[in-house]
């Protein structure tokens, strides 16, 4: 057999066989590498530009090597899956289950809403705005987590709003949504706030807000124009606030917009004058918050999670006082705690693509809602 016959069958052969370890990317659009996974862990959609290999006990592979394996996705296979019961201020929300909301206030961009409410409502409910990445949808979102079971427990509520722009992108880079009172996707969720503090009896001080990739830009851009409606946020895979700032468009993964997703650096006072310049004159208390980042995130640096900490230590007056690790994140995260950890703190996961997984218990305890 000629030599070049040989090396093009062992090349062939290599890719083949070659698998990602687990939390690595393993299909999407455009995607080249990969598509099956180690021992243990199976090949698990995110979004359509993004699956990633998670553990087999995560996603029903049951620990005994890969439970399915990604094809590469194409444009023309992305669905959005949504329900059909629609409730209205009027009507009642049916409870234990994802449902739609419509007529829930001012919504400038056409957002939906979508809302899951536990069967047991605890007394003034704490709520949960949880906000999908590129791609997604609010009941791919909602079945991609454990939060429901949690909301059961103890009685929270949990508030799925969901693009349909831009690829199913947030609105994190017009001055409407990055600024108080102002317009874009964030006037629409907090009007989504407001109707279930009204329709539920809920705790004001007691909202917070949590998304990964898109959804942890937006996050960002929540607790950045409206720190009075807040008190923590949850960004998995994100970018600092106004980091997208005078951008055409949202950053879709396929998009030409890559700056701000690759990197982008400034000073802790740079990053801080964005959000004070958000709110000007807003002197209350700041959310806390927990970024939480892949150290192998290919599509949205690792510095973007470090512009983050830097931003906000900025704006809460915090220093890193001690780095380590939290059993309770995992193995491959290291923690990195601003004062005490109570505000601000960062988990980077070694060997972790995009996005980091979020952690229900980590995030929730974080929240002090368990």
């Amino acid at each position: 057999m000629p030599s070049s016959l040989m090396l093009s069958l062992a090349f062939w052969a290599s890719g083949a066989l070659a698998q990602q370890s687990v939390w690595g990317q393993c299909g999407g659009i455009g995607w080249n590498g990969p598509t099956s996974c180690a021992s243990g862990s199976c090949c698990v959609t995110q979004n359509p530009w993004y699956s990633q290999c998670l553990p087999g006990n995560s996603c029903g592979g049951g620990g005994s090597g890969p439970a399915s394996t990604s094809t590469r996705t194409t444009a023309a296979q992305i669905t959005t899956t949504t329900t059909t019961t629609v409730a209205t201020p009027s009507s009642p929300v049916p409870a234990g289950s994802l449902q739609q909301v419509s007529n829930f206030g001012t919504n400038p961009t056409s957002i939906q809403m979508f809302i899951y409410v536990p069967v047991k409502v605890a007394q003034n409910p704490a709520i949960i705005v949880a906000l999908h990445p590129c791609g997604g949808s609010a009941q791919q979102f909602y079945g991609s987590m454990k939060l429901s079971s949690y909301a059961d427990s103890n009685g929270f509520i949990v508030i799925y709003p969901q693009t349909t722009q831009y690829s199913n992108c947030w609105d994190v880079n017009n001055p409407g949504s990055l600024t108080h009172g102002g317009s874009g996707d964030a006037t629409g969720i907090i009007s989504m706030i407001n109707f279930t503090l009204s329709k539920f009896n809920g705790n004001k001080d007691k909202v917070f807000v949590m998304g990964a990739s898109s959804g942890a830009m937006m996050t960002n851009v929540m607790v950045g124009s409206y720190p009075d409606v807040f008190e923590a946020g949850a960004s998995y895979s994100g970018v600092a606030f106004a980091c997208l700032a005078g951008s055409t468009t949202p950053p879709t993964p396929m998009g030409s917009n890559q700056t701000c997703a690759q990197g982008l650096q400034h000073t802790p006072e740079q990053w801080a004058a964005y959000v004070r310049n958000a709110y000007p004159g807003y002197s209350g208390k700041r959310p806390r918050m927990q970024v939480i980042h892949g150290l192998a995130d290919t599509l949205v640096r690792p510095q973007c999670g470090y512009e983050q900490l830097k931003q906000w230590s900025a704006v809460l007056g915090l220093t890193n006082t001690n780095n380590g690790t939290n059993p309770a994140a995992g193995s491959q995260y290291n923690q990195i705690n601003y004062g005490d950890g109570s505000k601000l703190v960062g988990y980077f996961g070694q060997g972790v693509g995009h996005y980091a997984p979020p952690n229900e218990p980590v995030m929730l305890k974080f929240f002090g809602l368990i």
